[in-house]
């Protein structure tokens, strides 16, 4: 990238990338469409070892710069008094889960419906059509029967030879061929796109309690262009794909990964993902596709939901 991009740039971009309309009016799902029952049969033929790797964090009950909210697990019946009233002898232990699973914590899935452009939601819906009551149009439900396909992941410290990323330079389209051309993979449509930046490793490196610690890296705005043209289904990654801190790099767009993907291109994102496992695993094998299976809770007009993604080898 020769120049220096400025909001009006990304605002060009958006106009782009848009898929308003190319999947009919009313479609809600944008680029699951290009999930098809074959696409979702050949990547089962990515299965070879049978090794399974969850890529979902710990359920976040923590406090933390990262989880000023931290999710709620707390007993309802537990073995010290396991009796359930007029169970007649039942014995058991339940459990209680809350949580709010945007943000930098929790693994989740964001639904077309959580980001807004000038008001708009992707294919041109209103933002007032999330109301108080939930989404009315761009739920998660558009995922309802889950997500499958074939998964790619593109571990970019790995090629540069670094334990992490810097959160000062933006991971551009000439980085992610490079790991292409690396890892012996080619992205096409109807990938599951993850990308590793090594955040758990800077966070070890570099804590969040510092004045820097809470840097992420992320996408320079030009790659939503190259996800747009490959045809990629969903787009996962170990932090939130837009570089922390953002906000002011383009003026009008703070975070212009996620307002491009899921507003103009209708491209489902994994935040918060956890990559080490699977990364030690694809180094393992020397492989870097399997097969991807990511299922959403069936929540009636979600903005999205907490997710454990499972990649098998």
């Amino acid at each position: 990238m020769a120049k220096t991009w400025t909001g009006t740039d990304v605002a060009a971009l958006f106009e782009r990338v848009k898929n308003w309309g190319r999947w009919g009016k009313d479609d809600e799902r944008g680029t699951l469409n290009y999930l098809t029952p074959e696409r979702i049969a050949a990547a089962a033929t990515h299965v070879k070892s049978g090794r399974a790797v969850s890529c979902a964090r710990d359920f976040p009950v923590h406090p933390h710069p990262e989880n000023p909210f931290p999710a709620q697990h707390h007993m309802v019946v537990a073995g010290d008094d396991p009796c359930v009233p007029g169970g007649h002898g039942l014995e058991t232990a339940m459990d209680y889960i809350g949580i709010a699973f945007h943000g930098m914590a929790s693994t989740h899935i964001d639904a077309l419906c959580h980001v807004f452009v000038q008001g708009q939601m992707y294919n041109g819906w209103p933002a007032t059509d999330v109301k108080s009551t939930g989404a009315r149009r761009n739920s998660i439900m558009a995922a309802k029967d889950g997500i499958v396909g074939r998964g790619i992941l593109l571990d970019l410290p790995r090629v540069a030879g670094v334990p992490f990323l810097d959160p000062a330079a933006e991971i551009t389209p000439a980085d992610l061929e490079a790991a292409e051309r690396s890892h012996g993979v080619t992205v096409g449509e109807g990938d599951l796109v993850l990308i590793r930046t090594g955040r758990d490793p800077r966070r070890e490196a570099v804590p969040t309690g510092t004045a820097d610690g809470q840097a992420l890296a992320g996408l320079h705005p030009e790659c939503a262009e190259w996800l747009h043209t490959r045809r990629v289904t969903v787009l996962g990654g170990d932090g939130v794909h837009d570089p922390l801190p953002g906000g002011a790099r383009y003026e009008g767009w703070p975070v212009p990964i996620h307002m491009c993907a899921l507003v103009g291109i209708g491209l489902h994102l994994l935040d918060n993902l956890w990559l080490e496992d699977l990364a030690a695993a694809c180094a393992v094998e020397n492989r870097w596709s399997f097969l991807l299976s990511v299922a959403p809770l069936r929540i009636e007009r979600g903005t999205g939901s907490p997710v454990n993604p499972i990649a098998v080898l």
